[in-house]
């Protein structure tokens, strides 16, 4: 009977399929299907009558009255078979229900439910990679929340799609339920985080010019080695791969390749080295050079050949797509000063594929001049507004400028009191009126510190200090101090109001007192109490003047028995009156961490409006920076000083340089310049020089780890001690050293490690190899 029925059906099947397969108006014997279907819809949208009541089974935490909320039917109102299907969906969609069924009986609506459990609690077992509060940040689950298969699998798949993201593709996630009463449920993830999958091998096929090592330099990604443990840029991760060839393609159309292409990227994984191999499939093209470069202006005041004075390509030049984008960058900079706020220059290129030459037309397109409509703040809780806006060098009212802008931008950093600075330009409420906004992310810019550390000048220390950079929110700096170390102890406090009586005048008093056991360097104890008023304004946007009053007692005590004669002919206290002022030209893009720009600094005291000591000091220092490549940051700088008593006075030696360590590495502190030879004290100099070239460079690890590297060269002198006798060595020689240093931004705060090596020294000098620097605060 069974086979006779599986026959039948088999018949019914292929006859279907049969007549499906024909003309349908030929072949199609009755309409008795298409009847029954009809007659199926017409009862589903026959009335079923109407319900007086509701009755609801199974709730345990759902109210009737929610439940009856999410059916959506009524009392005394017809009821179809479709509103019944209706109201059942509604309730699935819910999520709260893993079962239901909705039906009349006589004139009561019956509602049974099955509700979902509620979740307990969430746990991750078996993680070590990532801390349960990042993995609880990847589900949608919560405590409370309603428990379902779908919502469960869902999460499962996100865990695991966030261990292959941080290239564990071995990793398995396995959620396990645990049921508890009142129909709430444990929801336990079990992980497996498997080993981090490796990169064993990066290939190339297609490239001609440049070898597979070549590009392989140009990459994120790297193949793994044992030296490898600072990064995990070896860590196999599709995001990385595809931003690989992103890198790739800048890479070549910077070198002339226009037509480069990456095909595609192979990923195979080896299960027995437990790493991926990565191929990439790239087409090279022609090389190009650039052809004309012309440009053109739809502004009357702006001509087309001064356009082009900014274009940084050259015909004739290889092919570069960056620099096309940096010189449409400058066009539209030069267009912005001139009030052009929303111009665009477009670039429009012109392949010649029989000499391969790319010719370029720059477009500057008409747009209207602007002026700045409103200038709009956010993001300012404890700053006030006005520290913001008096930042500014545009004002509501004037043109635009993007120099201006990007000069605002810049000053807004250099306050120090936010972490993030946005500042955009938007469309006013007319074609020729633009709205500047600047989004601001405060930081903490108060600091109660306690420190300790260790320095090869000073010693071991400890530091305590009290600083607020932002006080009361108003932009003034209030500052109070104690460093205490073997070879020095330092007490100071600093005020700064930085807009004296509203206008821009940074107006200060600092308080002091400086001890330094100078012993090793010198024999004695230096003392320094004092106190300072400073003033400073700005000339011009680059320019900065300032004056000062410093009025001091120094006092050089505690010499060591067997000192130079010279030194004990310092001893005692003597006071100082000194007037000074200092000229600051900078253009540094940062004043904390520059990457490029130059400042001059020229600084003019004079000590002898009462007080002990008469002299005359001119001290001058300069610093260019220039980024070679992003993070490569290449500094010169150099500094120079003379000091000359006034009438017959000679020049104390707390007032005279000191050049050493931290000048010009590779030599002890005070190691460098006058020193009397027989008993190898330091005697300081009127007059000296140091210079620098240093090449700063991220190291090859985690960005996180804040580690940079750096190679160097120093030099410098120190002469004229303002001594005359026998057994003093006093000449204007060289000092040439060069060494490498380290830099990390540590969690315990910022340490520094400079090997020197002194390559032109004078016999007589101090020398010391290795200059290192920690400290901390907590």
């Amino acid at each position: 009977m069974a086979l006779s029925r599986f026959v039948f059906a088999t018949t019914v099947l292929a006859s279907t399929v049969f007549w499906l397969g024909t003309d349908a108006s030929a072949q199609m014997p009755s309409p008795q299907l298409d009847e029954t279907a009809a007659s199926s819809m017409a009862d589903e949208s026959e009335s079923l009558g109407t319900f007086k009541s509701i009755e609801v089974h199974g709730n345990q935490r759902v109210e009737v009255a929610t439940v009856e909320t999410y059916i959506g039917l009524r009392r005394n109102e017809p009821v179809t078979q479709n509103d019944l299907n209706d109201a059942l969906k509604k309730l699935f969609a819910t999520e709260l229900f893993a079962d239901a069924s909705v039906h009349m009986s006589g004139d009561t609506l019956v509602v049974e439910v099955k509700e979902n459990p509620v979740v307990n609690k969430i746990a991750f077992e078996g993680n070590d990679k990532f801390k349960d509060e990042e993995l609880r940040k990847e589900i949608q689950l919560k405590p409370r929340g309603v428990y379902t298969l779908n919502k469960v699998n869902e999460d499962a798949e996100r865990l695991t799609n966030l261990y292959h993201r941080s290239g564990r593709f071995q990793g398995v996630v396995t959620p396990k339920i645990i049921a508890r009463e009142q129909n709430r449920v444990d929801v336990v993830f079990e992980i497996d985080e498997g080993a981090v999958t490796k990169i064993q091998g990066i290939n190339f096929v297609g490239n001609q010019v440049y070898s597979d090592r070549q590009l392989r330099n140009q990459l994120q990604s790297e193949i793994t080695h044992w030296y490898k443990f600072f990064t995990n840029n070896d860590a196999y991760d599709q995001d990385r791969v595809n931003f690989d060839k992103e890198k790739l393609r800048r890479f070549y159309v910077s070198h002339g390749y226009a037509d480069f292409k990456v095909n595609s990227v192979v990923s195979e994984f080896s299960p027995e080295d437990n790493g991926f191999y990565l191929t990439f499939n790239i087409e090279e093209g022609p090389h190009y050079n650039f052809g004309g470069i012309k440009a053109s202006s739809a502004f009357s005041d702006v001509d087309a050949e001064e356009l082009k004075t900014v274009a940084t390509t050259l015909e004739g030049e290889e092919y570069n797509a960056n620099q096309i984008e940096e010189s449409t960058e400058k066009m539209s900079d030069m267009l912005g000063d001139k009030g052009y706020a929303f111009a665009k220059v477009e670039p429009k290129l012109e392949r010649n594929t029989d000499d391969h030459t790319i010719s370029v037309t720059y477009s500057a397109l008409e747009a209207p001049r602007v002026y700045v409509e409103r200038i709009n703040v956010t993001g300012n809780v404890r700053t006030e507004d006005e520290v913001l806006r008096r930042e500014f060098r545009l004002s509501e009212g004037d043109p635009f400028s993007t120099s201006k802008l990007k000069r605002t931008e810049q000053r807004l950093k250099n306050l120090g009191y936010f972490d993030k600075v946005d500042v955009n330009t938007a469309p006013g409420s007319a074609p020729d009126r633009a709205n500047i906004d600047v989004d601001v992310s405060e930081k903490s810019t108060g600091e109660l510190s306690l420190g300790a550390g260790f320095s090869t000048l000073d010693g071991a220390l400890f530091d305590i200090g009290l600083r607020e950079d932002n006080f009361l929110g108003a932009g003034k700096k209030l500052s109070a101090r104690a460093m205490i170390a073997q070879e020095r102890q330092d007490y100071t406090f600093g005020y700064t109001e930085p807009y004296f009586l509203d206008r821009e005048i940074a107006a200060g008093v600092d308080i002091f007192n400086t001890t330094q056991d100078f012993r090793t360097q010198s024999s004695f104890d230096r003392r320094t109490t004092g106190g300072r008023l400073r003033m400073g304004y700005a000339l011009s946007e680059n320019l900065d003047h300032s004056i000062s009053y410093t009025l001091r007692e120094d006092e050089v005590s505690n010499i060591r028995a067997g000192a130079s004669r010279y030194i004990w002919a310092q001893e005692g206290q003597y006071s100082t009156s000194m007037l000074g002022h200092s000229l600051l030209y900078d253009t540094r893009d940062s004043k904390f961490d520059p990457s490029k720009g130059f400042f001059v600094r020229f600084t003019q005291e004079v000590a002898g409006l009462g007080g002990d000591a008469k002299y005359i000091r001119h001290e001058g220092k300069a610093g260019w920076f220039y980024s070679v490549m992003p993070q490569w940051i290449l500094q010169v700088s150099g500094q120079a000083g003379n000091i000359t008593g006034l009438g017959d006075d000679n020049v104390r030696i707390n007032d005279r340089f000191f050049v050493g360590m931290q000048q010009v590495r590779g030599f002890a502190d005070a190691g460098i310049g006058p020193r009397d030879l027989a008993t190898r004290d330091a005697l300081g100099g009127k007059s000296y020089y140091s210079g620098t070239v240093e090449l700063g460079f991220p190291l090859p690890v985690d960005d996180d780890l804040g580690l940079r590297g750096a190679v160097f060269t120093d030099m410098g002198s120190l002469w004229d001690s303002d001594e005359v006798g026998t057994g003093l060595m006093d000449e204007n020689a060289l000092r040439l050293s060069a060494g490498a240093g380290l830099a990390w931004a540590s969690p315990f705060g910022p340490i520094r490690l400079d090997f020197g090596f002194p390559i032109i020294k004078e016999s007589y000098d101090d020398e010391q190899l290795v200059r290192f620097s920690f400290g901390t605060k907590f």
